[in-house]
């Protein structure tokens, strides 16, 4: 029989009585980062919460135990940052006036994604959800803890950092059969990447990390979670609804990864310089119609792109129809400067092409007239009109603009908008905001609705979200606890101190604990807590031990 108090809480091992484990390192003193769960809160009577793992603008997952069944388990959290705070007692979240409907939107969508989740748990390439419950006035998701790394941390653990394209077949392909299951239940991920995807012992990949589809979008009421070079651009904001090829793109781009051994252009830099392409090194190693199929999966535009997973499978396993529809010619792939391959035009009709032969024949006849006109006929046609008429500069009215309003945008899209640049010389600056999420505008130095002349310089400043400061090794260090106050808080970390009573055998103010862990990054402003010991017990002087006792008694 385990008994819970001697799991530890980073990695679920029966570590007995000892402090720090022996397997992953994790210290059983430390607390959780605020304002998530405290270890060991137990959830429904059933689930004990562990270290926390991973955060974004929904939720929270943490490690945790299952009490009945006894086994480690994922616990996911309904906890948008923007939405809710944390209660004092640690456990329960309370809604932000104003807040409620948001919220209760938010909750609902949550809860539906995971029974779905639930009623989809026996597909193979998907992480297995077990339960769902509603507690602290918020929701909870259970789904099965398997020992597993991240796709990158598989890729990178290679000797190379990719795989060859049999192998990202043989590991990909039953995926994408799952992603079509998804898809077929009303499911759009948003998040496929090379951290949401997992490569368990076997040697099989299987779909994690699923989130609402308000913490994959921008302009949302949470801070969107958006995977640089795997987000769609219809996730940025641009024009274009987001569906199953939302998923088609994201999984094409961790494609490219795997078999390029790089991250892809982000999209919202493509949109505007495509610059994307398979170098002739590795587009030598792959059929020609499975780089077609890869490259149609990551069209900018969502028109473009291929549009479900039944196609994308088709084109990759060379489907006889998928081949015909495709004019793809590797050879523009020979060398490390071949442009992206775009989808295939459709024919055209006869008409079409007689129309276009006809305009074709008008171009060239008045391109043969200019040339004589410039030439053979120049001075008869130009010889009395040598005079070059200037303009006067006081003619010359400036173009007066108005500046829109950048505040609460994502300068991402501000950036690559190319009316913005052409009548805004935009100077950016960026700075830390508690409040902000990072990416998005704080504020401009011009007011919107201003009007200025065009080409005026607008600095837009944006935040890097909250700061995050590195919390120094202290422990072992000789150092005092004044000395550490003073390092701590001039780095921006508050300090709380705790004495415990000395016994005599320790120098007085000497650090047992500093928590959380050391060398690790933390926003600024988190609370670090110091125990010290206290001063040693008081020792009676000698003047009192040799006094003799007061009596009230007369002398004999």
């Amino acid at each position: 029989m385990i008994n819970t108090d001697d799991l530890c809480m980073s990695c679920m091992r029966d570590i007995g009585a000892q402090k720090q484990c022996p397997h992953c390192g994790f210290d059983a003193d430390t607390l959780q980062i605020a304002p998530y769960l405290p270890i060991r809160t137990v959830i429904g009577n059933r689930y004990l919460v562990g270290k926390l793992l991973d955060y974004n603008g929904e939720g929270a997952t943490y490690i945790g135990w299952d009490l009945t069944r006894k086994v480690p388990v994922n616990i996911r959290e309904l906890f948008p940052d923007t939405l809710v705070t944390r209660a004092p007692n640690g456990k329960a979240i309370n809604v932000l006036p104003g807040k409620e409907e948001a919220f209760s939107s938010i909750m609902q969508s949550f809860l539906e994604l995971w029974r779905k989740l639930v009623r989809l748990r026996g597909l193979s390439a998907l992480i297995c959800a077990v339960d769902i419950l509603e507690e602290n006035n918020t929701a909870y998701t259970f789904y099965e803890y398997e020992e597993s790394m991240t796709l990158r941390e598989y890729l990178l653990s290679s000797d190379t950092g990719y795989l060859s394209w049999e192998r990202v077949r043989q590991l990909f392909m039953p995926v994408l059969s799952t992603l079509g299951t998804l898809h077929s239940s009303g499911i759009i991920h948003r998040g496929l990447s090379p951290t949401t995807l997992f490569v368990g012992k076997d040697g099989k990949m299987k779909i994690s990390g699923f989130c609402i589809g308000q913490a994959r979008t921008s302009k949302s009421e949470l801070n969107p979670q958006l995977f640089q070079g795997y987000a769609a651009i219809e996730q940025y904001g641009y024009s274009g609804q987001q569906g199953p090829w939302t998923d088609i793109y994201a999984f094409g781009a961790v494609m490219y990864r795997a078999l390029i051994g790089t991250d892809p252009i982000d999209a919202s830099i493509r949109i505007t310089n495509d610059r994307l392409m398979v170098p002739g090194k590795f587009a030598e190693q792959m059929p020609a119609y499975f780089i077609n199929g890869l490259v149609n999966s990551m069209q900018i535009l969502p028109e473009d792109r291929t549009r479900n997973v039944e196609q994308l499978r088709a084109e990759l396993s060379a489907a006889p129809a998928a081949v015909a529809a495709s004019d793809y010619d590797i050879s523009q792939h020979n060398n490390d400067n071949a442009p992206p391959a775009r989808p295939a035009k459709k024919k055209m009709s006869n008409a079409s092409v007689g129309i276009i032969t006809a305009v074709s024949i008008i171009a060239v006849g008045i391109v043969v007239v200019s040339i004589l006109a410039m030439t053979v006929f120049k001075d008869r046609l130009f010889k009395n009109n040598t005079e070059v008429t200037v303009p006067d500069e006081t003619s010359v009215v400036d173009e007066i603009v108005v500046v829109p309003n950048f505040v609460g945008r994502r300068y991402t899209q501000i950036s690559t908008q190319g009316a913005y640049n052409s009548k805004f010389k935009i100077v950016k600056e960026e700075m830390y905001d508690d409040k902000i999420a990072e990416g998005y505008v704080i504020s401009q130095s011009i007011e919107a609705n201003t009007s200025v002349k065009k080409g005026t310089e607008i600095r837009i400043f944006v935040s890097l979200g909250k700061e995050k400061i590195v919390l120094p090794k202290i422990m072992h260090t000789g150092m005092k606890y004044d000395d550490v106050y003073t390092l701590l808080t001039g780095l921006g970390f508050v300090c709380e101190k705790k004495e415990n009573q000395n016994d005599g055998s320790h120098p007085e103010g000497e650090i047992i604990s500093v928590l959380p862990q050391e060398e690790l990054e933390y926003d600024k402003g988190t609370k670090v807590y110091i125990t010290v010991w206290g001063a040693p017990p008081t020792q009676p002087s000698q003047e009192e031990t040799t006094s003799e006792p007061y009596s009230d008694e007369e002398p004999a």
